[in-house]
Order: structure tokens, then C-alpha cells, then sequence
């Protein structure tokens, strides 16, 4: 039989070893908070970053009070509500966070993705004083994302634990696409999160740190863990298991249900890849709809997606126009107008740039097309939003401002090695 001392002791080494068993990353993650020291952060708060004369020197000087108002203790990496805020020192593209945080009274406190703000943490008692501001729905909102009302900004669901308990808080971030769980609660679901620094007109960077902002009150976290998402898993999360509305335009094995240009086409692993110039198209027009597509770029590859096209002619010319599928990067497309880079309704109206993936690995696209409207989302992040009703100036003024109610939707090659698989369409009423 074990002796009441013996008891005392095996206890106090299982509250000893706690900690470290609690700080194991699960299988795939890494810890950012190695637990006893500052390693992999540094103190820069974004906002005064942005304003200071002397970027450097504002730098410095957040990393002085950094090591002043934050500092580990058991496991536990805690700040006494002032100074810059926690920033790795590496910066992310697509992840998946896990981290547990504690608030105090009155404390107002957010996770600021890849450099942007945030997923909102705070105090959220009528006496936080923060109702006024939506407290009250609880945390784990992308707040940033407009007034109230708008997509995300407030939480589904109210998920916090009582003021001075752990909460737990997942995040998975995907393009700008955006999942939030608190306490195994999904508060945020697939929402983009805006871009606050410029105001929601430039989409989120593709990569950049993590913030913990923290001030009102002592903050304190632990457990900080990150997994980097590949390509080929985003893609199956943003495709999804697609829903009934949604069917598939590729067979996969022939070009049944497609036409023209079939000889500059091969068909190779479930894929259509050009060999040459010319446009392929469907057999079947269409109007409003959503597709879904990826596709995989060779250096230099030149492509793009013909809208609305009556069938012949140039996409772009004779279409609502041709979405440009390109290699951004290739040293022959380094002058172009910027009406002719990926994702761009060529010679109408310039994309956002930066969110294509390295060459060689799959990128998914998503073309929502209703009246004169077009919008695209590239990898999770949207790139283009436009209405071409409205263009008044084209590239060298040659393409036309027309915009056909309907026609084939296809691929005008222009080049060879551009790989196009898992098409999907979804009608629109």
C-alpha cells in the first residue's frame, strides 16, 4: 500500500510533468512558444510601425519594451496589458492555429493573421465595457470585417468561458478564407477576413506573421501551436465535397461535351493540358454560374478562361472577356500592362497580384460570373471584383465593352503544358 507521502509525491510530479505533456504539439504542429524564453518573437505593434518616420527605429525601439512588458513564466507566456505586441519572427501562408489564452478584467485582446487584424479577444461582462463595440457576442469574431452586419465581423455563436478560465481557440486559415472554432465552438465559418491596412480594396497579404495584441488588462497564453497547410490539402478544403448544385464539366477520359480546338488539347492523368494555341470550349452555353476549376502552370505558361464566348474569334475580343491564366512570374511577362496578369479580365480590368502558388503545383480558382458582374477567387483569396458594364477605358482601347447575356464557357491556349482538372459548374437562376 502507498504511504500518504509517497501519495503527496507521485502527485506533485504529475503536476511538475503537466506542463510539459500540455506544451506537446499534436502530431503535424510545431510550438511557436518554446514554453521558458522569448525565442522566435519580437514586439512590433503594426499600428505605430505604420505611422513612425523612422520605420528602424520604432522597430528598436518595440523591441526593448517587447522584453519588458512580456516575458514567460511556467510555461506560460503572459503580458501585463501594454508594450508592442508578440510577433514571430517567421512569417505564414496557409495555416491552422491552435492556442489556449486567459483574459483579465477589462482586457481587450485579438490574433492578428498574417500580419492583419484579428480574431477578437475580449472581455465580454457588461462591466468589460466593451458592449458598446459588440463584447457582449462574444469572442473569436473577425471584427475588422466592417460595421455590424458584416460577414464575420460578429461571432455564430456566444463560446466563452467564464472571465479568468482557459479558452481553447482554433484557427484555420486558407487564402483569406477564414475558420475560427472557441472552445471547440465554430464561431467563424469559411468567411474571408477583410484586409483592414487598405481598407478591404487589396486582398490579405499572402504571407505574413502572427500578432498577440494585447492591452486593458494581463493577457496570458500558452500552448501556441501552428501547422502549415499545403497546396494539395487547401485545395480539398476549398473544393469541398461539392453540394448537388454543382456538376462536372470533365469527364476525366475524352472530350465529350467539349468542342473546337480538340487536337491542341490532350487529355493526361484525369487532365486537360494544352499542347498549343487554340480555344476549347463547351458544347453546352451558359449564362450566371460558378465554376470551379484548378489548374497547374509551366514556366512561362500562357492560358486563360474564356467567358461567355460565342465560338469564334478571340475570347477576349469576341466574349465577355478572357480571364488571363498565367505565369506572373516568367521573365518574357515581366512588362506587360497590368490588365494581362493572372486572373485579370484581359485588357479590361487588372487582378491582384502575388497569390499564385509556386510553379508546378495545383492552384484552384473560383469564377462567379452573374449579369455583367465577375468576381474570382484564387487559392481562397479573392483577386478580381468587378463589373464590366462599367469599364470606360481598355488596354489600347481595343476590346470591346459589350457584354453578351450568355455563350461557351473554355480554355484559350496559347502555348503549351497549361493543366486544367476538376471542373466543376454551378447555373445560377
Amino acid at each position: 500500500m502507498t504511504r500518504p507521502h509517497a501519495q503527496t509525491l507521485l502527485i506533485a510530479l504529475a503536476l511538475a510533468v503537466a506542463p510539459l505533456q500540455a506544451s506537446t504539439p499534436p502530431e503535424g504542429f510545431v510550438a511557436l512558444f518554446n514554453g521558458t524564453d522569448l525565442s522566435g518573437w519580437h514586439g512590433n505593434n503594426p499600428h505605430d510601425t505604420a505611422k513612425a518616420p523612422d520605420r528602424d527605429k520604432s522597430l528598436q525601439e518595440q523591441a526593448n519594451a517587447f522584453v519588458k512588458s512580456w516575458k514567460a513564466v511556467d510555461g506560460e507566456l503572459v503580458n501585463d496589458g501594454t508594450g508592442p505586441y508578440a510577433t514571430t519572427d517567421k512569417e505564414y501562408g496557409d495555416f491552422e492555429l491552435m492556442l489556449d489564452f486567459r483574459l483579465s478584467p477589462k482586457s481587450d485582446s485579438g490574433i492578428y493573421l498574417r500580419g492583419v487584424p484579428q480574431v477578437q479577444l475580449w472581455d465580454t461582462t457588461e462591466a468589460g465595457g466593451s458592449w458598446k463595440h459588440g463584447a457582449d457576442k462574444g469572442s473569436g469574431g473577425l471584427w475588422n470585417n466592417g460595421k455590424a452586419g458584416a460577414p464575420g465581423r460578429d461571432p455564430l455563436v456566444y463560446a466563452d468561458r467564464p472571465l479568468g478560465e482557459w479558452n481553447t481557440i482554433r484557427i484555420r486559415l486558407i487564402g483569406s478564407q477564414t475558420w475560427v472554432w472557441l472552445n471547440n465552438q465554430p464561431v467563424v465559418d469559411g468567411i474571408p477576413m477583410r484586409n483592414y491596412w487598405s481598407k478591404g480594396k487589396t486582398p490579405l497579404p499572402a504571407r505574413g506573421p502572427i500578432h498577440l495584441q494585447t492591452h486593458g488588462g494581463e493577457t496570458r497564453w500558452r500552448n501556441i501551436f501552428l501547422r502549415e497547410i499545403g497546396a494539395e490539402e487547401a485545395n480539398k478544403i476549398l473544393n469541398g465535397s461539392q453540394p448537388g448544385e454543382f456538376t462536372s464539366m470533365f469527364n476525366g477520359k475524352d472530350f465529350t461535351g467539349w468542342r473546337g480546338a480538340c487536337d491542341k488539347y490532350a487529355i493526361d492523368d484525369s487532365a486537360i493540358v494544352s499542347r498549343g494555341s487554340g480555344n476549347l470550349h463547351t458544347e453546352k452555353k451558359y449564362s450566371d454560374f460558378v465554376w470551379k476549376l484548378e489548374f497547374k502552370l509551366p514556366p512561362g505558361g500562357n492560358n486563360g478562361l474564356a467567358i461567355r464566348y460565342p465560338g469564334s474569334g478571340d475570347p477576349s475580343r469576341t466574349g465577355m472577356c478572357e480571364l488571363q491564366v498565367l505565369d506572373d512570374s516568367a521573365p518574357q511577362h515581366a512588362d506587360l500592362d497590368p490588365r494581362q496578369y493572372h486572373g485579370s479580365a484581359y485588357g479590361k480590368t487588372a487582378a491582384a497580384r502575388g497569390y499564385l502558388r509556386p510553379l508546378g503545383e495545383w492552384n484552384i480558382q473560383v469564377v462567379h460570373v452573374n449579369g455583367s458582374h465577375i468576381d474570382v477567387e484564387l487559392n481562397g483569396t479573392p483577386i478580381l471584383d468587378t463589373d464590366l458594364s462599367k469599364i470606360t477605358e481598355t488596354m489600347k482601347g481595343q476590346f470591346s465593352q459589350e457584354i453578351p447575356p450568355g455563350g461557351y464557357l473554355g480554355f484559350a491556349g496559347h502555348g503549351p503544358g497549361v493543366a486544367f482538372r476538376n471542373l466543376w459548374i454551378q447555373e445560377l437562376p
